[in-house]
């Protein structure tokens, strides 16, 4: 059984792709990318190459130059990077997850087809088994987003018994809302020191107290370190400021949301906090507008998150 060197729990930054102008990757960056999560945000963990990342607007030859790069540059650094190999295609999903068992990743996670859909929970398992078959060493992750797949199987109904399919399962990426699915995953494996990682930024204090050891997300590139606050917080029982910490971060996201809130916005708010360029999404996703990137650059000060000399607008020319 695939066994990591620890168990994958706390933030996982859902890591975006930087791109150029042109819409390459922009491999130059992610060096400096590395340091500002662990050393400006405080997350050590990685997922690659999920909704976050534009993994399934990239070709398999560029997922697998994605991964390499954050695997060579968080040598040392990071403490765990799973790479997402989830894809339509099974023979592509099993050939992302051999490569990233031999550059060194330190665990894979798939999504349920989206196209071609499996139509129960033994049509899905026997999908993810064949793709965890062929890393045999990696532990597995199962990265349940039924709002953009389209496949609604409770996870709760697919851990059922899993790892006596899949003896690598080691836990799940959890990106749903419905939190009666999520506790019930947790309540009903508690011998199983699975890890459930909670994939609803907004709503993680609330997964928290229903079990989750840990979380992945978008926002955790650029407020990591309000979150663990919240996360530090919590840990020592003090939960009116691990409310209010969560509430802070409510403010922030119920903002953008209504603005229209996505992986092209996130790039933006990436690109303003860090000063790393992010760059524009690839299409048929657009690149956020001047309108947004000012209004969610006036609710970041507003909020204290950041003070005017941490805004860094210097790489968002092509906005304008």
């Amino acid at each position: 059984m695939a066994s990591p060197k620890k168990k994958l729990q706390g933030l996982v930054a859902a890591t975006i792709t930087p791109m150029t102008e042109h819409g390459e990757i922009n491999f130059s960056v992610i060096g400096q990318y590395v340091d500002y999560l662990v050393e400006e945000q405080g997350v050590k963990n990685i997922f690659v190459n999920g909704t976050t990342g534009e993994g399934l607007s990239l070709s398999v030859s560029e997922r697998r130059q994605v991964a390499e790069e954050w695997v060579a540059k968080g040598r040392n650094k990071l403490d765990q990077v799973v790479i997402h190999v989830g894809a339509l295609s099974l023979k592509d999903s099993q050939e992302l997850a051999r490569h990233a068992a031999e550059i060194g990743a330190d665990g894979i996670a798939v999504i349920a087809p989206f196209f071609l859909k499996p139509r129960n929970k033994d049509n899905l398992i026997n999908f993810l088994k064949e793709v965890a078959t062929a890393a045999p060493a990696l532990p597995f992750y199962y990265y349940h987003i039924p709002a953009l797949t389209g496949v609604k199987i409770r996870a709760e109904e697919l851990l059922d018994g899993i790892q006596g399919k899949i003896p690598t399962f080691q836990g799940l990426k959890f990106s749903d809302t419905d939190l009666l699915d999520f506790g019930q995953c947790v309540d009903q494996n508690r011998q199983q020191q699975f890890a459930f990682l909670f994939g609803v930024d907004e709503q993680l204090l609330s997964a928290l107290v229903m079990g989750a050891t840990g979380a992945v997300g978008s926002t955790y590139n650029y407020m990591g370190k309000k979150t663990n606050q919240m996360l530090e917080a919590f840990e020592r029982k003090d939960f009116s400021s691990a409310l209010n910490h969560q509430f802070c971060i409510q403010r922030f996201i119920n903002f953008v949301l209504k603005l229209g809130f996505g992986v092209s916005q996130t790039k933006a708010i990436m690109t303003l906090v860090s000063g790393i360029p992010m760059g524009p999404p690839r299409p048929p996703l657009q690149k956020a507008s001047r309108e947004f990137i000012d209004d969610a650059k006036a609710k970041l000060k507003s909020l204290d998150f950041l003070s005017s000399t941490d805004l860094k607008d210097g790489n968002l020319e092509s906005y304008s």
